[in-house]
């Protein structure tokens, strides 16, 4: 069956970095979309930073300019880069791999989820 794994979360002081990885196995990985969403406040979770299959990246406002979001075909695997950390940004942060389809949710995959924690 289809699984993300995250890694690289931890606790990290602020304007640290961290570098989060998703290693997708059992999808044809360059073919998807790939995200990284996080729970917020008044929504299940939000859209952190997608990557398309074709390299092309979005952002959430609040992170543009500290986060990046990259995709390794060869390694069926994406990242983000996280810089100039602030308390705001602990959360769960989550990997999801989608396929557009006519079926909503029908290539759309989730991982468990890494922990991220910004504090002194």
């Amino acid at each position: 069956q289809v699984q993300l794994v995250e890694s690289g979360g931890g606790l990290v002081q602020p304007g640290g970095s961290l570098r989060l990885s998703c290693a997708a196995s059992k999808i044809n990985f360059s073919v998807y979309f790939m995200g990284w969403y996080r729970p917020a406040p008044g929504k299940q979770r939000e859209l952190v930073a997608t990557i398309t299959s074709g390299g092309l990246s979005n952002y959430v406002d609040s992170v543009k300019g500290r986060f990046t979001i990259s995709r390794d075909n060869a390694k069926n695997t994406a990242y983000l880069e996280m810089n100039s950390l602030k308390p705001e940004d602990t959360a769960v942060y989550y990997c999801n791999a989608n396929f557009p389809s006519p079926v909503p949710g029908l290539y759309d995959y989730w991982g468990q989820g890494t922990q991220v924690t910004v504090s002194s």
